[in-house]
């Protein structure tokens, strides 16, 4: 089955251009050539130069490059990405991969064995000890309220590592949130719409991943997104 990799970019950090292949080359191994990988730049980055891509698109044959010059934020990045896949399954994660190649590759094997429509990428107890204390209160906050109040099954929805069937991708496309919690939106959705086996698979950090600091503007947005998810009834 052919696999889409969508991956947003912004400001991405140094070597990224040489991690993106190293990974794809492991991935590859195991997926195979009909392997898709889609860069969305999501708006213009300082950090990103043309040689950076010419080097990806001389080593990456089915590589898709994204671009547009203003930032719109994470969940705009991938529904661009998401739109101009090609595969039967696709997956997004973060440019940097915060999580393991096997985590990826899990994601990967219960789509293709057709464990589920939509794999969740669910974090172990022990990320919350690697990550800075305002952005663990934040997790878990939400983790809270997204039990309580929208009752749903999984409650990590926050997980930078998700894919779906390309029979979900309408419903994915149907997302409207911009920011970060359009993946709160999209999983929402598949448990309203009842038409998706949605499975959680428990995925590990990757030891090397470095957490930029939390710009707190976002908050306020974001919370009036989780208040509008409350009321909108939108799903497929």
């Amino acid at each position: 089955m052919a696999v889409s990799f969508v991956l947003p970019c912004y400001n991405p950090p140094d070597g990224w251009h040489e991690n993106i292949f190293a990974t794809y080359l492991t991935l590859s191994k195991t997926i195979g050539e009909q392997f898709q990988l889609i860069i969305v730049f999501d708006g213009v980055s300082a950090s990103v130069t043309g040689e950076q891509v010419t080097f990806l698109k001389n080593n990456i044959p089915a590589l898709k490059i994204i671009d547009y010059p203003v930032n719109k934020g994470k969940g705009h990045a991938i529904r661009q990405g998401v739109s101009a896949s090609t595969g039967d399954i696709i997956i997004y994660t973060d440019l940097d991969f915060p999580y393991t190649v096997e985590s990826m590759l899990a994601i990967y094997t219960n789509l293709v064995n057709n464990n589920c429509d939509v794999a969740v990428g669910v974090k172990g107890s022990n990320y919350y000890n690697n990550v800075p204390f305002m952005r663990r209160i934040i997790s878990r906050y939400l983790r809270f309220m997204t039990g309580m109040v929208l009752s749903m099954p999984i409650t990590d929805t926050q997980c930078g590592l998700k894919g779906f069937k390309v029979t979900a991708k309408q419903l994915f496309l149907k997302t409207t949130i911009n920011r970060y919690l359009f993946d709160l939106e999209f999983i929402r959705n598949c448990f309203r719409s009842k038409k998706y086996r949605v499975l959680a698979v428990p995925v590990t950090l990757n030891e090397k991943v470095h957490f930029r600091n939390m710009d707190y503007r976002i908050l306020m947005p974001e919370m009036l997104n989780f208040i509008k998810l409350l009321f909108n009834k939108t799903h497929e």
